[in-house]
């Protein structure tokens, strides 16, 4: 595992991979093509639609994509932070390292500065962490795919999913991002989630809030102590 951020690493997040929304597959496809190009990947969380180890459906419906982030890992160090539409991944993975919800934020290094990095569903009401834990049970889930006779739990939760709209402005997030930065000791705070792509400063900490792939087809850079956005091209 590393502990050190490089320069030009790529951040990805929210790309809510399914039938409808594909942005996720054109990136790594570009990456594996090297017309992209990156030593080190943050995979910032809610990457698929919805995925888990345990359920076999979301499993193979996403097999093509799992088998590209593997082979990408051979070369390029990837953190993967799961968010709260993908978790329990660790076993889907080769050399890929996935940082569950109870271990973010992880602190790294950058240029003698500190960067606290998480999905961004964290510091919440104790109730939703508790329905965190419940729903990422290993063993609640092994019993909710054995009841998934012809998948049809699974086809009901990802079309829901696709129906579901993602995308909007959020108008009072600067405010948000205010509150959330106070639960931070850190320099820099780099957040997904929220699909808003905005970055605030506050005294002495920078809040950076990663673009949505699936909502504005960006990703972003670290370069030059900036965090970039770039846009995907189809």
């Amino acid at each position: 595992m590393f502990f050190e951020l490089k320069e030009n690493s790529l951040f990805v997040a929210d790309s809510h991979y399914n039938e409808k929304n594909k942005q996720f597959l054109i990136f790594l496809e570009k990456l594996k093509s090297k017309e992209i190009e990156c030593k080190q990947l943050i995979l910032m969380g809610d990457m698929f639609d919805f995925i888990s180890s345990e359920s076999k459906y979301f499993v193979k419906r996403n097999q093509k994509l799992l088998d590209i982030i593997n082979e990408l890992s051979n070369d390029i160090d990837i953190l993967y932070f799961e968010g709260n539409h993908d978790y329990n991944m660790q076993p889907l993975f080769k050399n890929v390292k996935v940082i569950k919800r109870e271990k973010q934020p992880l602190l790294l290094n950058y240029k003698n500065k500190k960067i606290a990095i998480c999905h961004g569903d964290i510091f919440t009401p104790k109730s939703y962490d508790i329905y965190c834990k419940v729903i990422r049970n290993h063993y609640l889930l092994i019993f909710l795919n054995m009841l998934d006779i012809k998948n049809f739990i699974s086809k009901k939760i990802y079309y829901a999913l696709i129906k579901k709209i993602i995308c909007f402005d959020f108008k009072e997030f600067e405010t948000l991002a205010l509150k959330r930065s106070r639960n931070f000791d850190a320099d820099i705070i780099v957040e997904g989630h929220f699909h808003q792509g905005k970055q605030y400063t506050f005294g002495n900490k920078r809040y950076i809030n990663i673009p949505s792939l699936c909502c504005s087809q960006e990703y972003s850079i670290l370069k030059d102590e900036q965090f970039i956005k770039i846009k995907l091209n189809k």
